[in-house]
């Protein structure tokens, strides 16, 4: 964190710098004399995180602005070129505003770098990037996106030649190799009529949509189910969330055999303003709202919701009073865990050493639903780099088949092509199984309430803070030292009977600021820093046998573990 001494002279040093655009060095006059304006822009630079980049946009260090992206981006082409070879690098970006300037920004600084980077002309799922990467044999990805972040915010994420994020070995490497780069003069840059005339900037075509959309419906269990009378009759409604999973979820579905598809048209198209919703959060019922009226209005079966870059699914399903609810991930995640294990067994196709991988904020429910098939069930920290670390390592060895990794922020995969979480394909199974289920007079909902009665009603909540700026910053380390100094003996009344501290690196998993509390009563509750947002998350979880029960725990758990995290600001 720089000294009031050091902001200003950083915020002078913009409006002094001859790389400096003329709009920038504008809208920086514009705040002058706005100390504290001034020091939220200058105060640090934004951070390439193990995520990557995210932030804010508009001028200064601590945001996402043209010259802060090729600044990450030189660095992670000296990084690339450090390993040797003639490394290349695709790029994809959702419907973010600015997210087509800075893809084709940091195309331009890796052109000027001598790295051939291959670009999609318009927005693309992140996880189809995740492929492209594979597919192409590219040594690296970047996809310009803040996922489901308010529209003010933009980020970029960089993947490695597996086609997962970066790891946080690799991501230190680029981390120092940024924090090398002492001013703009070494960002390095060509025009996009040199970049295309060397072949350093490949447009990738048609062909690249159509290996992805195969692959995916590949994933499909049961298609030959869904090409009769079922596929016109099981109704879906979409809705992109004006991201980038308009086309492929769509594509999708009809190569599953899904004829009855309704789109929300109001959300169909790209709007980096994401004007019809307050956040474009599939985790939030709110988002869902144009879609329900649709779905009434239609009869539909499932509606499902993808966020900007397509890559967190969403699903919203009838109860058994007849009333559209919105699915948590966890539900939807142990859902499609039981569908698919429970259709590669019924056909012989079940390995003997198959893996559901998944995050230790991730219920346990799906890890109870796997156990009870003979899979084998690993937790990683959250993010899913963690999960697709895994998966490539298995790839490797061969000491696990990857059958299926998620998260309880609706980040979901199934299959091996991409190591990123991937809505398209979620897309393609909750509706399946949604589809599957319907033949056989049940709703998901049912399927769920089989779940609960089979393992046990688990439940799980979340509740985050946002905290911005200098103060927030302090407040959520002043949070984390609370728990971690003072550790509860109990909870709203219920013992607690064991304390992790992943800052010390358990059960072989990489320190992390994250601690988790397990309770007499099975319940438990963890606090972690958001990695991509101002924000502290608080996660719930309780098991009891009844709904109701389970309703009441997770109140009360909420209520007494909240009351001390706000007492703590």
């Amino acid at each position: 964190m720089k000294s009031n001494e050091e902001i200003i002279g950083s915020y002078e040093a913009w409006l002094n710098d001859p790389l400096i655009d003329s709009a920038t060095k504008e809208e920086l006059s514009g705040i002058a004399g706005q100390d504290k304006e001034i020091a939220d822009r200058f105060y640090r630079d934004l951070e390439f995180g193990t995520g990557g980049l995210r932030g804010v946009m508009g001028a200064g260090t601590n945001r996402m602005n043209i010259h802060t992206v090729g600044k990450a981006t030189q660095g992670l082409a000296n990084w690339l070129l450090s390993k040797g070879g003639e490394p290349s690098v695709v790029i994809a970006h959702d419907s973010r505003r600015m997210s087509p300037e800075f893809a084709l920004g940091s195309a331009l600084v890796l052109a000027g770098n001598g790295i051939k980077t291959y670009l999609f002309r318009s927005l693309r799922p992140t996880p189809q990037l995740s492929y492209a990467v594979r597919s192409l044999g590219a040594a690296g990805g970047i996809v310009v996106t803040a996922s489901h972040n308010p529209p003010e915010y933009n980020g970029y994420k960089a993947y490695g030649a597996d086609g997962c994020q970066l790891i946080p070995e690799d991501a230190e490497q680029v981390i120092a190799a940024i924090a090398k780069i002492d001013n703009f003069g070494e960002v390095k840059r060509i025009c996009q009529e040199e970049a295309e005339g060397k072949g350093l900037l490949v447009w990738l075509d048609e062909e690249a949509d159509r290996s992805y959309v195969e692959t995916v419906v590949g994933e499909s269990l049961n298609r030959e189910l869904l090409q009769g009378e079922l596929g016109e009759r099981f109704g879906v409604v979409f809705t992109p969330l004006h991201g980038s999973g308009n086309l492929p979820v769509r594509e999708v579905l009809k190569g599953a055999g899904f004829r009855n598809i309704h789109i929300v048209a109001e959300q169909e198209q790209p709007d980096g303003n994401f004007s019809t919703v307050k956040s474009p959060n599939p985790e939030e019922r709110e988002a869902f709202t144009l879609a329900i009226e649709l779905a009434k209005k239609v009869g539909a079966d499932i509606i499902i919701g993808t966020d900007p870059d397509a890559d967190r699914m969403g699903a919203v399903v009838k109860n058994n009073e007849g009333e559209y609810v919105v699915l948590t991930g966890n539900q939807s995640g142990a859902i499609m865990v039981h569908y698919k294990l429970s259709m590669l067994k019924e056909r012989g196709l079940l390995p003997a050493n198959g893996v559901v991988i998944k995050t230790i904020v991730t219920s346990e429910m799906g890890a109870d639903i796997a156990k009870s098939f003979g899979a084998e069930v690993e937790n990683t920290l959250t993010g899913f780099k963690y999960i697709g670390e895994k998966m490539t390592r298995y790839e490797q060895t061969g000491e696990h088949e990857f059958l299926f990794g998620y998260e309880e922020s609706y980040g979901y995969l199934s299959g091996t092509y991409a190591r990123d979480k991937d809505a398209v394909v979620a897309s393609l199974l909750i509706c399946e199984a949604a589809a599957y289920y319907s033949s056989q007079g049940k709703t998901l909902y049912d399927v769920l309430l089989e779940l609960y009665a089979e393992h046990g009603c688990y439940m799980e909540g979340l509740e985050s803070r946002t905290l911005k700026g200098i103060d927030g910053v302090q407040q959520i380390g002043a949070i984390m030292n609370d728990w971690r100094s003072n550790p509860p003996s109990e909870i709203g009344g219920v013992k607690v009977t064991e304390v992790l501290d992943y800052s010390e690196g358990l059960d072989g998993l990489r320190p992390e600021n994250v601690l988790k509390y397990r309770c007499a009563d099975g319940s438990w509750f963890c606090l972690r820093p958001s990695g991509t947002e101002p924000k502290i998350k608080v996660y719930f979880a309780v098991k009891q046998d009844r709904p109701e029960s389970a309703v009441s725990a997770l109140q009360s758990l909420k209520d007494a573990v909240m009351t001390r995290v706000d007492g703590a600001q």
